[in-house]
């Protein structure tokens, strides 16, 4: 009826009959009994060794010579013979210590039992009837041969069962305890929604479609990634199936929970480029060392590539198991050239510095440049130049010979130009520049000074 062994049973029984003799007869280290399996009749016996009657030492554990024949005929010094024991009215104490140790014994073979057979069951689903609602919202549920245990924190927000109520559920942990044991159930775990595809879907049943990863969230949205092991069949559309009956018979089961399938790949910037669906990805950066990934995603996709709460991104991650930081293409292009200054500005600080014997060492140099470029020059332009260069060797050379020059183009153009032109020589310039800018039609023909002076034919 409890589905245990005969030999546990009988084990069981003769446990009993030696607890209740050793009550009645008091401490005997080598009691022992025996049960007949055709007869039923239990033996109570205890072994003892034959020995010479003055050589007894323990008469609990051997027996003279003489006495061992009177039991057993032919035996000799050094045999085991087996004394008999009656078994007397042992009273009601006695008979209720061997009830007792039955019952124990029966007991620990039936936990063990189901032990076992639910240990096999692990990571299966198993349906039941809730059987009672405790105050904590923990649920017992009854599933035959035992009762199961569903937390709280293994049910979803959008569930409420009551009792009587059936119930399928995923078993994630069988445990032994003092009172037996325990059998705990989920039905928020992502094995849960993985073993409903497998009865939904005959091709995930069949290998030729595998789911590759399951994420839930707590927030009523999961993810799961599938492959083909067949090229002509399609991992997404098999689950889906035809105008979505099977993904939504799944649907139903999780109370409305909202599920999206990606396909699966080895490539694993295109995995999290699917896992991150329905938002489009511009361009991803990956870390293998750190395990990180850097999404890049359109501006007007950031909102829904995070998604509600982060919803979106946080499943992503626990489906591709990669920690994933996104950010819009704006950000991406202020970060990018943030690191670039950052750079440019490391690179600067870890120029090598000069040393002083440098610095005096580029100090000569400049003078001896400076000192060959003069020779060459006329007396005044040299004068000018020995003078830039007396007041700091350091400047840069190029730009005390570029004043110099200036100033030798000035002096230059004084000395040809007459004084008189040179005085208004900015005001000739000047006009010159404006009647040759404009073309005539565009001249202010109001202005009758300026109609004279552009036509003077017309006076």
């Amino acid at each position: 009826e409890k589905g245990i062994d005969k030999s546990v049973l009988v084990e069981a029984v003769l446990s009993a009959v030696l607890s209740a003799a050793r009550k009645r007869m008091g401490p005997m280290e080598n009691l022992q009994a025996r049960l007949d399996d055709v007869s039923g009749a239990i033996t109570l016996f205890s072994p003892k060794t034959v020995v010479l009657e003055d050589d007894i030492i323990d008469d609990s554990i051997e027996i003279s010579l003489e006495e061992a024949e009177t039991i057993t005929p032919t035996a000799d010094l050094g045999d085991t013979v087996e004394v008999i024991h009656e078994l007397e009215d042992y009273g009601r104490i006695a008979a209720q210590t061997a009830k007792q140790v039955i019952i124990q014994k029966v007991r620990e073979a039936e936990r063990e039992t189901i032990y076992n057979e639910f240990i096999d069951r692990q990571g299966e689903l198993v349906n039941g009837v809730v059987a009672r609602v405790e105050r904590e919202g923990n649920l017992v549920v009854d599933l035959g041969r035992t009762e199961a245990l569903l937390p709280r924190r293994e049910q979803s927000f959008r569930e409420a069962f009551k009792r009587n109520d059936r119930i399928r559920a995923y078993i994630i942990e069988v445990k032994k305890s003092s009172s037996g044991p325990q059998v705990i159930l989920s039905r928020t775990h992502p094995g849960f929604l993985m073993r409903l595809f497998e009865m939904e879907v005959p091709e995930i049943y069949e290998d030729i479609v595998e789911i590759k990863e399951a994420a839930r969230d707590a927030s009523g949205r999961a993810k799961i990634a599938v492959m083909s092991n067949d090229k002509d069949v399609d991992p997404v559309g098999a689950c889906v199936g035809i105008k979505g009956m099977r993904v939504q018979s799944v649907v139903q089961e999780l109370r409305g929970e909202k599920i999206d399938i990606i396909p699966w790949t080895e490539d694993q910037v295109q995995f999290v480029r699917n896992a991150l669906s329905p938002a489009k990805v511009a361009r991803v950066y990956m870390n293998e060392d750190e395990k990180t990934m850097q999404v890049v995603v359109p501006n007007d996709q950031l909102s829904l590539a995070i998604g509600k709460r982060g919803q979106n991104v946080r499943l992503a991650a626990k489906l591709t198991h990669w920690k994933i930081d996104i950010m819009s293409e704006d950000e991406a292009d202020a970060d990018f050239e943030r690191l670039e200054a950052l750079r440019r500005a490391e690179l600067a600080f870890s120029l090598p510095k000069r040393s002083a014997a440098s610095e005096t060492a580029e100090a000569e140099t400049a003078e001896e440049q400076v000192g060959t470029v003069v020779a060459d020059m006329p007396e005044e332009l040299a004068e000018d130049v020995q003078a830039m260069a007396g007041e700091d060797v350091e400047s840069d050379v190029s730009e005390a010979l570029v004043e110099a020059s200036v100033s030798a183009t000035e002096e230059d153009v004084s000395v040809d130009v007459p004084e008189e032109i040179v005085e208004d020589g900015v005001d000739m310039v000047a006009e010159e520049a404006v009647v040759s800018t404009f073309d005539e039609p565009l001249l202010d023909r109001d202005d009758p000074e300026r109609s004279d002076e552009a036509n003077p034919s017309a006076s």
